[in-house]
């Protein structure tokens, strides 16, 4: 479990280094370079606009690789999904710019970012699957809870990289050639990911399966829609949140309130890594408490702290903005450490690569790919504490608070495991 346990939080690491780096070029630099023509907010809602795409491609992608994942084994998911994300991001750095090629250049920038997205709609399901299905039924909660601290070791490595980048180079320098460095550098990280992956032993859960589902999507769709739909809309605050305190606050606190990209990533990735030492621990009571008590502890917490983050936030100051930052993610991290046991408990194992990478993404679509475009439209109509953001952000985690308050709880209680809390 160790060895499989740490070659599943270096590939959702990696992967997501991927997502994410895009994200924060997308708030720092692809506007002015990619869309120059459009006014400076239309600009940074078009770049936005071209990350969303690749939330839109999550969801397709884990249609197309949960059908590998549920009919040839949750292992070759891991591999494939990991050489597109990889081969796609160095690509998007190596995308000339709107002044060398035109139009072609936010045109490739939109392909890319859907490769991206359809990567990685891919990985969560197989990193998750693998994991889950070897872990012990008392533990799975935590087992599981390392694949979900990838994202924040990926988002660290990403804006670690911006950050390091922005403090040493002149901002020529940074929009000329700079921010392209870590999408290149994304090359070796997937070829270390394959290196990682390549001696996982597949699931021995996937391998006990004897009537493989032949078209898994339409069996989920015909017995599973409604625990998709309510799975999408429970997860759709945890994707809100964390993009508006890593994508949209880092282009709104720059752009509006005039504080330097190096303080902002600073403030947000320390807030991360917080969130990523506290996901196992929140897992482990998830082992004991249950899955679905602390989903809504976290959503409950969310609709709470929505006001009181976008009020630190407005103040401009690193401590405040801070504190805002990481009482949302704790908030966040409650629900999200479990998500990866929670999932699959909810699927029988012959549909379940398909029916929790759907949900999950789906999610993503919902949450993700809309809030740093709704959040920056809303903030330019109010003035210096972007009030509508906080409404929009609360209004998501109540949405979501409804939608877990309908699912059911799937932790183990026995010795025996439960093949599917829904059926």
């Amino acid at each position: 479990m160790p060895r499989l346990a740490a070659a599943s939080l270096a590939g959702t690491a990696i992967e997501f280094y991927d997502f994410f780096v895009y994200g924060t070029a997308a708030a720092l630099v692809l506007g002015p370079l990619f869309f120059p023509t459009f006014s400076p907010l239309a600009g940074t809602l078009a770049a936005f606009g071209t990350f969303g795409v690749g939330f839109v491609a999550r969801p397709l992608g884990s249609v197309l690789f949960g059908h590998v994942g549920d009919r040839h084994g949750r292992r070759p998911v891991l591999v494939v999904s990991l050489l597109l994300t990889g081969a796609s991001t160095v690509a998007v750095g190596c995308v000339p710019t709107y002044d060398t090629i035109g139009v072609a250049a936010p045109v490739l920038l939109l392909v890319l970012r859907f490769l991206q997205g359809l990567g990685l709609g891919g990985e969560w399901g197989g990193a998750v699957l693998l994991t889950a299905e070897h872990a012990p039924a008392d533990r799975r909660g935590l087992w599981t809870s390392f694949p979900q601290v990838g994202p924040a070791v990926g988002f660290v490595l990403a804006n670690g990289a911006m950050l390091v980048l922005s403090a040493t180079l002149t901002e020529a320098q940074f929009a000329g050639w700079g921010w392209r460095v870590p999408f290149w550098a994304a090359g070796a990280l997937a070829l270390l990911g394959l290196w990682l992956r390549s001696s996982l032993p597949e699931s021995p859960r996937f391998l006990e399966i004897d009537d493989h589902a032949r078209v898994p999507l339409a069996e989920v769709v015909r017995s599973h829609w409604r625990l998709v739909l309510l799975t999408a809309g429970a997860l759709a605050v945890g994707y809100a949140i964390f993009y508006a305190v890593t994508t949209w606050s880092l282009a709104y606190a720059t752009e509006r309130l005039g504080v330097s990209r190096t303080v902002m990533l600073a403030c947000i990735m320390a807030a991360v890594v917080v969130k990523g030492a506290l996901t196992p621990l929140a897992a482990l009571l998830g082992d004991r408490f249950g899955r679905r008590p602390l989903c809504l502890v976290g959503c409950a917490a969310a609709a709470l702290w929505m006001f009181p983050m976008v009020a630190l936030l407005a103040t401009g100051r690193p401590l405040p903005m801070f504190l805002g930052f990481l009482g949302a993610l704790v908030s966040f991290v409650t629900m999200f450490a479990v998500i990866a046991a929670y999932l699959p408990e909810l699927y029988e194992p012959r549909v379940r690569c398909t029916g929790a990478a759907v949900g999950y993404n789906l999610g993503g679509v919902l949450g993700g790919a809309l809030t740093p475009i709704a959040a920056t439209a809303l903030a330019e109509q109010g003035g210096r504490v972007p009030w509508g953001v906080g409404a929009y952000l609360t209004g998501i985690a109540l949405l979501s608070l409804g939608c877990f308050a309908l699912l059911p709880e799937t932790r183990p209680t026995g010795v025996a495991v439960p093949e599917a809390a829904v059926g």
